[in-house]
């Protein structure tokens, strides 16, 4: 009959046998030696680039919105629509502009209504005026010759002067009825702008990019209801460190990766923001984009500005072992190859920059077995150049 073993003898048991395994399986790795090609690490002089990120903008954009305040009854858009110049994009409540208007309008006709009459007066009060100078002329004349007397005259004078004021006060009528259908086409011209204002359209042919007012809802003056951006020939805006300003020349080629799109493209540097922004301590600098399907607004994009040479250690992109966000690679050390860390820069061709991890003159493995570890021996041969 078999007697079960103590549980803890067991465990040391299965212990021991695994550290026994280990042991093997460690001088195999020894006693195998893999081949490799080496090649040893020097600085290099390359070309440095300075590297600007920004966002895309559209060239041109317009925020529409209210001049008045009215409720929305209409709204034609949706985010994402293409409209063309002059299309009705926002219709607001046009009756309180409407009833203005009229009452601008009836100003206006009693006013002309108004001008008729006054005309009539003064047309009178021309008639009594000549009357009575052509009367006191008279009376002047028979004053000479001792025909009439003194009061008679005084009276004639006196009559002129009531005339002459009663045509003074009928033209003075006549200039503030003028004042007031002046005023009542001024209001009517007003009434009608601000008619005008109830409904607004495209100022270009665009792409609706937001939409933030619906049916019903107050329109403000100034407030933002749609945002639009006129399609075509985008650019990069990108910040500037004020140090570099001195590599950026407008008119002059520059390099592009645009993110959303996953692929380098050459733009050209159109404008430098001559103000600097006191918080970054940077300039706004604005890059033409060609034509491209896919660009939108808002994207993340880079731009690399040439800025003269600069020593740098590359290695092959053969040598580099990447396992997420990890970078290695191998170490040659005597015959023995050792896993380095490393930290990558920007890529040249089929080379990579080294940050850290690696120094000048050290030999690294150019294209590591797929079976090599740690620790494990290696025969080495130069790879060639």
């Amino acid at each position: 009959m078999n007697r079960l073993l103590p549980l803890p003898i067991l465990i040391l048991m299965a212990a021991g046998c695994s550290q026994h395994e280990a042991r093997i399986a460690a001088a195999g790795a020894e006693q195998r030696v893999a081949a490799v090609q080496i090649e040893t690490v020097a600085d290099s002089e390359i070309a440095d680039f300075y590297q600007a990120s920004g966002s895309v903008r559209a060239r041109y954009s317009a925020a529409i919105a209210s001049k008045i305040a009215a409720n929305i009854l209409e709204v034609h858009v949706q985010a994402g629509d293409h409209v063309q110049a002059g299309q009705t994009l926002v219709v607001l409540d046009r009756r309180d502009l409407e009833a203005n208007l009229r009452r601008s309008e009836a100003a206006r006709a009693e006013t002309e209504s108004a001008i008729a009459e006054t005309e009539s007066a003064i047309t009178a009060a021309r008639a009594n005026f000549e009357l009575a100078r052509v009367t006191h002329q008279r009376f002047q004349d028979l004053l000479a010759n001792a025909s009439v007397s003194q009061q008679e005259f005084d009276e004639s004078q006196a009559r002129l002067r009531s005339a002459e004021s009663a045509l003074e006060m009928a033209a003075s009528k006549r200039r503030q009825i003028d004042a007031r259908r002046s005023q009542a086409e001024a209001e009517i011209a007003a009434a009608r702008v601000a008619l005008g204002y109830a409904t607004l359209t495209a100022p270009f042919a665009a792409l609706v990019t937001e939409r933030k007012a619906d049916p019903g809802s107050l329109a403000m003056p100034g407030a933002p209801l749609l945002t639009l951006e006129r399609e075509g020939n985008p650019r990069l805006e990108a910040s500037i460190d004020e140090s570099r300003l001195g590599l950026v020349r407008v008119g002059e080629s520059v390099a592009l990766e645009i993110d959303g799109l996953n692929r380098i493209v050459t733009g050209r540097v159109a404008e430098v923001v001559p103000s600097v922004d006191v918080s970054t301590r940077s300039f706004t600098v604005k890059i033409d984009l060609p034509a491209l399907p896919g660009v939108r607004s808002g994207m993340f994009g880079r731009a690399g500005f040439a800025a003269g040479n600069r020593r740098a250690l590359l290695v092959p992109q053969s040598a580099v072992l990447e396992r997420g966000e990890i970078r290695s690679l191998y170490v040659v050390e005597g015959d023995t190859a050792r896993l380095r860390l490393i930290t990558l820069g920007d890529g040249r061709d089929d080379q990579r920059e080294v940050l850290s991890g690696l120094t000048a003159g050290e030999r690294i493995i150019v294209m590591p077995p797929p079976l090599l570890a740690d620790g494990a021996r290696v025969t080495v041969q130069e790879a060639a150049k």
